[in-house]
């Protein structure tokens, strides 16, 4: 049976389970701990499992949408989808390629979910678990590359960009169970594992029978840094009186934090000292750096 969708003003019982009205990666859905009415807008949902949200009156818990099913004595089969995200500066498309392996299935054929059509092809996907040692997973895909199809959507992204080889497409990794795919009587798109992003860092290798493909999460992408502005103890960040800063204020400083007398005279010393000035000593501070660097343990 499908999840039903949380809705605004409406009285919940202990029990009642609700998804979030639109798709989230998370894989969760919400059960109700503490009857009430839930709120005039839709909380933000939490993502990790056991989470506990006041929504107006009611109090809801985080459960896995599939945990029920999987716990069944004899579970669904297991359905492994993958999605490749191209992206429109490097690769001059938005395109978005969907395929299958069949995972665990005696699927021969084309599948739809979530109204998506994934085409059956050959795929070895490996190394996508988590471990203790720190490092984040950096899982390959080894695709069948019949009749060159895989050769020929290089050839095309890389007249956009030489040599990119789809380097920076994300691939989604969503797995569900056969009974929630389009079709079935119980067919439901929200009922899915946590689905898993990953970018491709590079083309690991291509013959005439398969392309192999590294994947990376964001965090751990060639070139990349986190965070993408430097850790400095005493020096923000921000633009003045800009969004960042939020300062609007009709009391004017000098950059040595002295009082002045028109907005042409005030500039900020950039100093935690500086945000004190305009937004009082015991005051909430939107300064863009970071004290707390500079502290020695």
């Amino acid at each position: 049976m499908a999840y039903t969708a949380w809705a605004a003003s409406t009285a919940f019982v202990v029990g009642d389970v609700r998804r979030a009205t639109t798709s989230q990666n998370s894989g969760l859905v919400f059960e109700c701990l503490t009857a009430g009415t839930s709120g005039s807008s839709e909380p933000d949902w939490p993502t990790d499992i056991g989470s506990t949200l006041t929504d107006n009156t009611v109090v809801w818990t985080a459960i896995s949408s599939i945990y029920a099913d999987l716990s069944a004595l004899s579970p669904d089969a297991i359905i492994e989808l993958f999605e490749l995200h191209y992206d429109n500066t490097l690769h001059g498309s938005t395109d978005i390629l969907r395929w299958h392996a069949g995972v665990n299935a005696d699927v021969t054929g084309n599948i739809t979910w979530n109204s998506n059509s994934y085409t059956r092809l050959p795929v070895k996907a490996e190394g996508f678990e988590f471990t203790n040692g720190g490092q984040l997973p950096r899982p390959t895909l080894t695709v069948s590359n019949l009749a060159g199809v895989i050769t020929a959507l290089l050839i095309d992204v890389n007249k956009v960009t030489l040599g990119n080889d789809l380097t920076g497409a994300k691939v989604k990794r969503i797995r569900t169970l056969k009974k929630f795919l389009d079709g079935e009587s119980a067919a439901d798109p929200y009922a899915t594992f946590p689905i898993e992003e990953y970018y491709v860092d590079r083309k690991a290798s291509e013959s005439r029978d398969v392309v192999s493909f590294e994947l990376a999460s964001k965090f751990d992408l060639s070139n990349k840094e986190l965070p993408n502005r430097q850790v400095v103890a005493n020096i923000c960040q921000w633009q003045y009186r800009s969004s960042e800063c939020s300062y609007t204020g009709s009391n004017f400083f000098d950059v040595n934090d002295n009082s002045v007398g028109s907005l042409a005279q005030d500039a900020c010393g950039k100093r935690l000292s500086s945000c004190k000035k305009r937004f009082g000593e015991n005051g909430e501070l939107p300064f863009g750096s970071f004290p707390g660097a500079g502290l020695l343990s």
